[in-house]
Formats: structure tokens, sequence, C-alpha cells
């Protein structure tokens, strides 16, 4: 019997730990924190061997294969020696893959990723084909290909992931964006950060669809760079294309082999530039799944969005409050101050991840009346924004957050959380940060 390790005790982990006990292996999870009581129930359902607060070496390094959470770094002690010792060491997405036979399509990018890979499933969906969703949202990939029987899968999909395939294949791979994030796991070398994005195109062949931002510089430069085998579908708002996806007077506009399809960008539930290609790349992979012109149209029409991406939370007497929180890095920002029409307070701030604010400067001066920082080091922000706003005021938590900004606000403004930066100083992840801002909210 082959022994499967698993490393974190999280959602990939145990995904992987029940699609391994299914197919024979002699199963076991270490993890190096504690593992929350949702997954330790599952695992002793399934009568998973597992660890916590500790990797035990003599239980891991006699392992046939490991599979590594995307969140454990490459030069922790305990990945280098199994990979000095010639264990193999992948991702939960590569020991899925080999288990189904459903077409995939991959989602990865620095910013869009979420709600690019939610409109997609939104669409196949809506246009009655069997697909799930996994990645980085919703179920594991591994639990899903265990216990259901999807004939299509929406991938999204991080660098952390991708680094850890060998064999896996997306039949549509679509790359959103790529800006500097994440920096500090690629040695602060951004061309390795996007060789590990281009990863999704590695085992391509010439009948699988790379759907990418052609407006993109990087994208570009890495196309050069990772010349990929599999036809090239671009999408731009900056100019009309052959083949691919564009704009032209206020609608967009696909031209595949099959019919064109053309929609009106005020019918768009999404607003904001950005959404525009997030939609262009879902309507793309829609089409290139033969989904009928009408049925997208119709679906386009009427997706609500993903959770803690510029999602309306309420107005109170007037004061418009979006939640953002999703927003970990500085494109994701710009993105957010991008759509703002009104005056906006905005609430920036966590763990800096590197950050270089000054591609904000044009907006934060054109929209942005007043700062609060939520965050535990705010030095950066002030240093960068104080001369530039009129207010700017530092708070320990998402409550304090709120209330202060809607104090600073008035009837007709808009108060934003769209942080730029991790959560992880104040906030168990970006989902928590988000759910504490909206409570905080709707108890004003």
């Amino acid at each position: 019997m082959k022994r499967l390790v698993i490393l974190g005790g999280g959602e990939s982990g145990v995904g992987t730990a029940i699609l391994g006990k299914k197919k024979g292996f002699d199963v076991f999870v270490s993890d190096k924190g504690k593992i929350s009581k949702k997954y330790k129930e599952v695992l002793l359902h399934h009568e998973i061997n597992f660890e916590e607060l500790q990797h035990t070496e003599s239980s891991i390094l006699n392992a046939d294969v490991v599979m590594k959470s995307p969140g454990i770094p490459e030069k922790v002690t305990i990945v280098q020696k199994l990979i000095e010792s010639g264990v193999s060491v992948i991702s939960e997405i590569e020991f899925a893959y080999k288990y189904t036979n459903a077409i995939l399509i991959g989602i990865t990018g620095s910013n869009g990723k979420t709600t690019t890979t939610l409109l997609t499933h939104h669409l196949l969906k809506q246009a009655k084909m069997n697909v799930g969703v996994a990645g980085n949202i919703g179920d594991s990939f591994a639990q899903q290909v265990a216990e259901e029987n999807y004939e299509n899968y929406v991938l999204e999909l991080s660098s952390f992931q991708l680094d850890g395939i060998k064999d896996f294949r997306s039949h549509i791979a679509m790359i959103t964006n790529i800006t500097p994030d994440h920096l500090d796991r690629y040695e602060y070398d951004f061309k390795k950060y996007v060789a590990s994005k281009f990863r999704i195109t590695k085992n391509q062949t010439a009948a699988d669809f790379l759907i990418y931002d052609a407006d993109d510089a990087a994208i570009k430069e890495g196309l050069k760079e990772h010349p990929t085998k599999a036809i090239l579908v671009p999408f731009s708002l900056e100019r009309e294309l052959e083949y691919g996806a564009f704009l032209r007077e206020d609608k967009i506009i696909t031209k595949l082999n099959t019919e064109e399809f053309s929609m009106s960008i005020s019918k768009l539930t999404l607003q904001g530039k950005h959404n525009v290609k997030n939609t262009m790349a879902s309507a793309l992979a829609s089409q290139l799944l033969n989904v009928r012109s009408q049925s997208i149209k119709d679906s386009l029409a009427n997706f609500e969005g993903a959770e803690h991406r510029l999602e309306n939370v309420q107005k109170v007497n007037g004061v418009q409050f979006i939640n953002d929180s999703k927003a970990t890095n500085v494109n994701a920002t710009f993105y957010a101050l991008e759509c703002m029409e009104q005056p906006t307070v905005w609430i920036v701030g966590g763990v800096d991840k590197g950050n270089d604010y000054e591609d904000l400067m044009p907006l934060v001066r054109e929209k942005v009346k007043a700062i609060v920082c939520l965050g535990e080091d705010n030095e950066k922000l002030k240093a960068v924004f104080s001369n530039v706003v009129d207010m700017m005021i530092e708070t320990a938590g998402a409550e304090e957050a709120v209330k202060v900004a809607y104090k600073l606000a008035q009837r007709g403004d808009t108060v934003l959380l769209s942080p730029a930066c991790a959560s992880f100083d104040l906030f168990e992840n970006y989902e928590d940060r988000g759910r504490q801002f909206k409570n905080a909210v709707r108890s004003l």
C-alpha cells in the first residue's frame, strides 16, 4: 500500500486525505498548527490518521508521495528534507487531477480570479452543464473528485497551487492579469512569479486554449518567455481583435470560429473596467464550450458577484458601505478606487507584502476624502498618504474602523473597505475581515 502524507490539515489537505483514502492509500495528515474542529471531525469520520502542532519526521519522510498545502512555503525544513530524499511533493490539484476525466477550466492571475471563476461557473451552470467549482473557493477539488461526478470543473488556481503541478492540464486556461504579489515567496523576483503563473500552460496541447489579457505587459512578456502549444485567445479593452474579445462602442464583442457574440456593458451586473475584462474571459470560455449566445447574455445579466469583492453591504443614512476585503494587494485596490463615483472614505491596511502605494496616488487625490487605517503597523501608509488627504485616523479593529469612517462620511459619500494588504495581523483571513466589517456596518 502506497503511503500518502499530507502537510496541512485545512480544506485542500482534508479533501486530498478523503480522495487518497478512497483510492487505497495509507494516509497520514500532519499540521504544524492546530487543525480546526470542523476538519478534525471529517478526518475522524473517515478514520484517517493525523497529528497537529508538530511534524513528526519519522511519520513523514517514509512517504511515497506528499501533498503540500498551498500555504506552506517550499523552504520549510520538512519540505526541503522530502525533496532531498527524492520524495514527490505535489499540490492538491495535481493529486486530484489523476482521478478525474472531467474537462478542466483553470483560472489564474493576480486579481479577478475569484470573480472570473464564479462567473464562468455561473454561465456554465445556467447552460445546464454538469459543472463543479473548486480550487481557492468552495469545497476542495480533491474532495469533489472523491464524492461528486462532475463532467466539468472551473478551478481558481493560485501560483502556490501551480508550483506543485507535474502533469495537471487545463483544457481551457485563463490568465486574468499579472501584477506584483506574494513576491516574498518568489525571492522578490517578479520574473519567478510570472513563471509560476505560466505553469498553467505547462501541459497544454494544440487542442487546448489559453485565454489571456492582451493589454497586460507582464503577460505579453510571459508569452515570449514561456511559449505554449495551446490556441491563444486574447481579450482587450484597447484594440479590436481578429480573434478573441474586445470593446466596440461600449459593447463586448467576441469573435471565435463560432457565431459572433455582442452585449452592451450597460446590461452587465458587474461594473468597472476590470469586470468588463473578467466578463470577456468568462464569455470566451463559455463559447469555447459551445454555450449559446443567448444563454451567456441572460447569465451575465443576472450574476450577483463574489462575496468580499466590491460587495455593496448597505446604505446607512445616505452613506454607502462597500466590502472589498478580498483586495489584498495594491492592484486590486486600484480597481476598487477606480470604480468609486462618490467622495470616498477609504479603510486600508493590514500586513504589507512589500506594497508600492505610488500607483494609487492619482486616484486617492481625486476620490478619497479621508483614510482610516486598519492594521497593527500603519507607518508606511502614513508616510505615503498623510499629506494627500485632510484626515487620516488609525484604528485597531473592524468595529472601530466602521464607526470612525461613518463619522467622517456625509450623506452621498461611500465608505470603502479595500485594504491592499493581507489580513493576518488582526483577522483570521480576508473573509473574517469582510464579515466583521459587514457585521459592524449592520450594527450602526
